[in-house]
């Protein structure tokens, strides 16, 4: 953001009180007239950045994604979806990254409650090179938008710069016939490494990566319910109404065996996000067995 913004005065960070976690503390030293600080109020941070939005400005607001879909909903709904200002929200420490501090704190309704708002756009990049893509994607493009990020480092799914990553389409990360495992965000790391693994057990696995939510690539699911006649999702976010039941959506009309890896109907154990990840089974291990358990 920093290095566009440079170049382009009309590219305005918003933020709420969360300059140091989403890491703008360059961008406030040397952009401060691009900068926006509004302390802890997310829902003016919304307003606001709506406002500069429908002046013509290219606004990101960054800031606790459990914030901004809880605390500034309406705001989200009304200013940004309803009004159509294309607002991009870079939510941080998306799911279940605040570990411990619990349930307050976890995003899992995102998907759910955002996809339903119309015009309403939700994106959740895997690795740092596709969010920096999807960043210089964002700053021209017209509809609001709902970024979901994690927030300690993640491991690289793409290994350099060499791959398409287009609004509104999938990537597919490994061929297969024998199922095809979708996952979205911090996940994609986890079931590309299950899909290696399966390969390793003589078990072929497509491996999509469904970063785009919403639009999502429609094409991409019923060719892979058409060619591998089994579906696993795997999403950091409550089994209802995120990923797997966006498939299940699309399967509908013409179904296939679907298996749906996500949070259960609870509150959140406390723990790191790798330990959240095991104990719900949503890390490479958790998919494998999900997966070999599913074929038999």
């Amino acid at each position: 953001m920093l290095e566009l913004a440079k170049a382009d005065k009309d590219i305005i960070a918003v933020t709420s009180d969360a300059r140091g976690s989403v890491t703008l503390g360059d961008f406030a030293k040397e952009l401060p007239e691009q900068f926006v600080e509004v302390g802890i109020a997310e829902q003016d941070a919304v307003g606001i950045g709506a406002g500069l939005a429908h002046s013509g400005k290219k606004v990101f607001v960054c800031g606790p994604a459990c914030f901004y879909v809880a605390r500034s909903l309406e705001q989200v709904k009304v200013d940004m979806a309803y009004s159509q200002n294309p607002v991009k929200i870079l939510g941080v420490s998306g799911g279940v990254a605040y570990g411990a501090l619990g349930a307050t704190h976890h995003s899992l309704h995102d998907i759910a409650v955002l996809r339903t708002f119309p015009g309403m756009n939700v994106v959740l990049p895997c690795d740092a090179r596709q969010t920096r893509k999807l960043v210089k994607q964002l700053v021209d493009y017209p509809k609001p938008v709902y970024v979901r990020v994690g927030r300690a480092a993640v491991p690289d799914v793409y290994e350099n710069d060499d791959f398409e990553f287009e609004i509104g389409k999938a990537n597919m990360l490994m061929n297969g016939t024998d199922l095809t495992i979708i996952a979205a965000g911090e996940t994609v790391y986890h079931a590309f490494e299950a899909g290696k693994m399966l390969k390793e057990q003589g078990i072929s696995a497509r491996v999509l990566d469904m970063s785009w939510i919403k639009p999502c690539d429609q094409e991409a699911v019923l060719k892979a319910a058409a060619d591998t006649r089994r579906i696993i999702t795997v999403e950091e976010h409550s089994k209802f109404g995120g990923l797997g039941a966006m498939v299940a959506e699309i399967i509908s009309e013409n179904p296939v065996p679907l298996r749906i890896l996500g949070i259960p109907d609870e509150n959140v154990v406390h723990g790191t996000n790798k330990e959240i990840f095991h104990h719900y089974g949503l890390d490479a291990e958790g998919i494998v067995k999900a997966a070999t358990d599913f074929l038999k």
